[in-house]
C-alpha cells in the first residue's frame, strides 16, 4: 500500500463543473438520442480522463493521468507531511482568518495520518482570494478501499 498526492488550483466557477468531474456513464447515449445529450456525454468522456480537474469522489483521482499526481509516498507520515506543506504554502492565500488557523491545520495532518494508516483517503478544499479555489487529496493505492479494481496510475519506487 502506498498513497498519492493530488493537488488543483483554479476558478471555483471551473470546480463547480460538476459534469466534468465525473467519470461518463458507462452507457452511452443511444445514437438516435438528443443531440446535446450525445454532445455532452462525448465531452465529458475526452474530459474527465484527462482533465487534473478532481474527482467528485476522492478515489476517483486514480482514474486521471499519472501526469497529475503530485508525489507518491509509502508512509502515511511522508504523505500527511506533504499535506501540511501544502497547507502552509498555502495558508496565507485562505479566504477565511479561521482556516489559516495554524492548530487546525495541524490537525488535518495529524488526522491525515491516522486516516491513511488503515487504508482511507483525504480530501481537502478551501476558497482562495476569489474566485479561486484549492483542492488537495491524499489517495491510497494497491488497492484503494472504495475502489479496488482501479489500476494504480504510478506505482511506488520501492
Amino acid at each position: 500500500m502506498h498513497h498519492h498526492g493530488y493537488l488543483w488550483t483554479g476558478l471555483k466557477q471551473r470546480f463547480d463543473q460538476e459534469a466534468l468531474r465525473r467519470p461518463p456513464h458507462a452507457d452511452p447515449p443511444p445514437a438516435g438520442g438528443k443531440p446535446e445529450l450525445i454532445q455532452r456525454y462525448r465531452e465529458v468522456a475526452t474530459e474527465f480522463p484527462t482533465s487534473d480537474l478532481p474527482p467528485l469522489e476522492t478515489a476517483l483521482w486514480l482514474m486521471k493521468p499519472r501526469s497529475v499526481v503530485r508525489g507518491t509516498w509509502e508512509e502515511p507520515k511522508e504523505a500527511a507531511a506533504w499535506l501540511g506543506e501544502r497547507l502552509a504554502e498555502y495558508a496565507p492565500r485562505f479566504d477565511s482568518d479561521a482556516e489559516r488557523d495554524a492548530i487546525r491545520l495541524v490537525l488535518f495532518v495529524n488526522t491525515a495520518t491516522e486516516r491513511l494508516s488503515w487504508g482511507g483517503d483525504v480530501s481537502l478544499g478551501f476558497y482562495l482570494e476569489r474566485p479561486s479555489y484549492l483542492s488537495l487529496a491524499l489517495v491510497t493505492c494497491s488497492p484503494n478501499r472504495e475502489a479496488p479494481d482501479l489500476p494504480c496510475p504510478a506505482p511506488s519506487e520501492r
